[in-house]
């Protein structure tokens, strides 16, 4: 009979916790007091409610003496206390966080060198999963002695540094702008607040700038380094910012500099792909290396897969000729959503629609892949055009077949469709007409 009893005080005390444990805890919503409630807590909770109910079974059922039970307990909770007072200090440090709540699962902390989002939190220790997809577990006992970094508390914005060291001859206003629209342009990184760039120093070989730049979440830290990064060394190149090695250089002048030889070799190899129909000079590239008439009216310039060369809505003055890698001409409807048009490869020229008329861009130009390109001035664009007319025939029927894409991807999702004629075609119109008289 008394082990029926004891069967039945089980199920009763059983029952009633399950039942307590669904009514408050389960089914509470998460911005409730009792949704944020540690599991830990609720499980000392339990424990203190069956050690009760036990107590009042063998009290009551089994007539037993609960005094001397309790000091029997009391001798040999002294031996299990010494023989397991590392666990119980990490139970007791982890009771103590639970009180303080500096963390919670799904924050990203930093303990020592381990790095981590917290995925569990038991009583004797704490699991990080790394951004190597390891798990790391952490005693209760280490964590109360260790100073913590939450990266998710109080915002769950997440300030990165990053150094980069650019040539004494470069002006570190010119290479504080690049490393600050270089970042705005990036992807992952925030607006608002918005990027810092600060010079630290003067080191050995360069100029020592840091980038502070907030991202929104932390998970997210090394694909938005690396695409900082690596967008920077398209940038440097862009703007002719030298990112010096740390080494001793020596410089002997003998004609032109190896620099431009370089350059000059780059562009007698893409005039290749150039198109018969556009008059360049290639004997200007292929002998002599003029190097005023490079870098003042015709330069190479280099960007990174998913950089925009030409943004919709900016106006923009120079003729843009493909040398090698691919682009692509995209539209940007009211909703701000990318829609592709056109592909863009070796050979084939942008740009030309607000060359001389000044006006916003109705199409945005990204480099799909390492792009390339021969940069063009509106001098030397007009020079051409003065010096072979035909060569504004040629571009208006390109530039007519791609209006007629653009208009087809703008009608499609309901923008609405320029006019007819802008004044960049009616001086290409007008050429046009003149050659074909001639």
């Amino acid at each position: 009979m008394k082990s029926i009893q004891t069967l039945l005080w089980i199920c009763i005390i059983h029952a009633a916790l399950s039942l307590l444990n669904v009514v408050l805890f389960q089914r509470a919503k998460a911005d409730t007091w009792r949704g944020r409630i540690p599991k830990l807590l609720i499980d000392l909770a339990r424990l203190f409610l069956v050690l009760l109910g036990t107590a009042i079974v063998l009290a009551t059922v089994w007539n037993a003496d609960l005094a001397g039970l309790v000091t029997a307990l009391g001798v040999s909770s002294i031996v299990i206390g010494l023989a397991l007072q590392d666990t119980l200090g990490s139970v007791m440090s982890g009771i103590a966080l639970l009180f303080e709540q500096p963390f919670t699962v799904g924050d990203w902390l930093q303990m020592g060198d381990v790095v981590g989002q917290v995925i569990d939190i038991n009583w004797r220790a704490v699991r990080l999963q790394t951004l190597e997809q390891q798990m790391v577990v952490i005693p209760h006992k280490l964590i109360s002695s260790e100073i913590i970094r939450n990266f998710s508390r109080p915002l769950r914005l997440h300030a990165e540094r990053i150094q980069i060291g650019f040539s004494y001859n470069d002006p570190p206003n010119l290479a504080k702008q690049v490393l600050k629209s270089t970042a705005l342009e990036t992807q992952g990184i925030l607006r608002e607040p918005e990027p810092l760039v600060l010079t630290l120093g003067y080191g050995d070989s360069s100029i020592n700038y840091e980038v502070k730049f907030f991202i929104a979440d932390y998970h997210e830290i090394e694909e938005i380094r690396d695409r900082f990064i690596t967008r920077v060394w398209y940038a440097a190149q862009r703007n002719n910012l030298n990112i010096p090695f740390p080494i001793r250089t020596v410089y002997h002048f003998h004609g032109p500099t190896s620099k431009a030889e370089g350059t000059s070799k780059k562009f007698v190899e893409g005039l290749r792909s150039i198109p018969a129909f556009i008059p360049l000079e290639k004997s200007d590239f292929s002998g002599t290396v003029h190097t005023h008439h490079l870098s003042a009216d015709v330069n190479l310039q280099h960007f990174g897969a998913g950089e925009k060369v030409i943004h919709q809505g900016l106006p923009s003055n120079s003729l843009y000729i493909v040398i090698a890698g691919e682009a692509m001409i995209t539209l940007r409807d009211d909703l701000g959503r990318e829609h592709e048009v056109l592909p863009l490869r070796a050979g084939e020229f942008f740009g030309v629609m607000t060359l001389f008329s000044g006006e916003p861009s109705t199409t945005s130009v990204t480099a799909v892949a390492d792009l390339e390109v021969m940069v063009l001035s509106a001098l030397v664009v007009n020079q051409m055009i003065d010096r072979q007319p035909s060569f504004s025939r040629e571009i208006s029927q390109v530039l007519e077949l791609r209006r007629r894409v653009v208009q087809e991807v703008q009608a499609t999702l309901g923008t609405e469709i320029r006019s007819e004629s802008t004044p960049a075609e009616n001086r290409l119109n007008r050429n046009s007409r003149h050659s074909q008289s001639l």
